[in-house]
C-alpha cells in the first residue's frame, strides 16, 4: 500500500465513527495501555516540561499531561481531532504531520509519538519522522513512541478468522517485514494499518534517527492478549498492569504486548 493511499484511509477512519478516545478508556487493553503509558512517559519528565503531542488524537494523553502540569502542544493529521482537542482549553492544538513539523529547533523537552509511527509505511518515513522529533527536542531531551506489536498483530488475524481460511503469504510477510497487506486488514473496523514492529527493530530506528540509548519495553504486558480474549473486571487489568511492570525492559516479553513503548534521548 502506498502512503498517499494510507493517508486517505486514516483520515477516513478517524475522522468517521472510530472514536480513539473511547478505546483509551472504556476497553480493557485500551484502559490498560493508557495507564501504562502515563507510568513511563511521566516519571521520566521534569516538572513543567514542553511536551509535543505528535500524532494526539482528540487529546487523551495531552489532557493528563497538561493536568500535570507541563506545557503540552498537541499536533494530528485530521482535523475534526484537533477541532475536539481545543475544545479541551488546557494546551494548544494544530493540524499537523509528524514527517513536517512546524515547531522551531530545540522547542521541546519531551516529543510523544503515541500513533503515527505505525501509520508510516516506509522505514524512510518513519525516520523522518524521529528525525523530526529530535529536531524539536532540546538536547537531552526524551522521544516516546508507541508502536503495535507485529506478533500481536498476526494472531490478531489467526484469531479473527478463527484459525480458518488464514492468507498464509500474507501472515508470513506481516512477521517477516511488518507490512499489512488489504488481504489480511480487519473489514469489520477497517484500520488503516501501515506497519508493525518489533521491539528490536523498534530500538533500531531510533537509534538510526540519532536518538541515543533507546530503550523498548511492552506496555500492556504478556497479559495483554488475556485481556484482548475476555471481558475482564477491573482486577483483571490491575492483575495485567502487575505482570506488565514485572517485564518491564526485557526485550523478549514485549513483542507479546499489544503495544511496545520506546523511550530515547536526543
Amino acid at each position: 500500500m502506498d502512503q498517499r493511499t494510507l493517508d486517505a484511509r486514516i483520515q477516513r477512519y478517524y475522522g468517521g465513527d472510530f472514536d480513539e478516545a473511547a478505546r483509551l478508556t472504556t476497553g480493557a487493553v485500551g484502559r490498560a495501555e493508557l495507564a501504562r503509558v502515563r507510568e513511563l512517559v511521566a516519571t521520566r519528565l521534569e516538572p513543567g516540561s514542553r511536551v509535543l503531542d505528535v500524532g494526539g488524537g482528540a487529546g487523551v494523553h495531552a489532557t493528563w499531561l497538561a493536568a500535570a502540569g507541563h506545557a503540552v502542544t498537541l499536533v494530528d493529521p485530521v482535523p475534526s481531532h484537533v477541532e475536539a482537542a481545543r475544545t479541551v482549553g488546557t494546551f494548544a492544538a494544530e493540524v499537523g504531520d509528524a514527517r513536517a513539523l512546524t515547531a522551531a529547533d530545540g522547542a521541546f523537552d519531551a516529543v510523544l509519538l503515541a500513533g503515527p509511527l505505525y501509520h508510516l509505511v516506509t522505514r524512510e518515513d518513519r525516520l523522518l519522522a524521529l528525525r523530526e522529533a529530535a529536531r524539536v527536542l532540546r538536547p537531552g531531551g526524551h522521544v516516546f513512541t508507541v508502536v503495535i506489536s507485529r506478533t500481536m498483530a498476526a494472531l490478531d488475524v489467526v484469531l479473527r478468522r478463527r484459525f480458518t481460511d488464514l492468507p498464509g503469504q500474507a501472515l508470513v510477510r506481516l512477521l517477516e517485514t511488518g507490512d499489512v497487506t488489504d488481504e489480511i486488514r480487519n473489514p469489520e473496523g477497517e484500520f488503516p494499518g501501515g506497519h508493525f514492529h518489533t521491539a528490536d527493530e523498534l530500538a533500531d530506528e531510533l537509534a538510526a534517527a540519532g536518538f541515543r540509548d533507546p530503550w523498548v519495553t511492552g506496555v500492556e504486558g504478556p497479559g495483554s492478549l488475556a485481556l484482548e480474549l475476555s471481558r475482564p473486571h477491573d482486577d483483571a487489568v490491575e492483575a495485567a498492569l502487575l505482570l506488565a511492570r514485572q517485564a518491564e525492559g526485557d526485550r523478549e516479553a514485549a513483542d507479546v504486548s499489544s503495544h511496545l513503548l520506546g523511550i530515547a534521548t536526543r
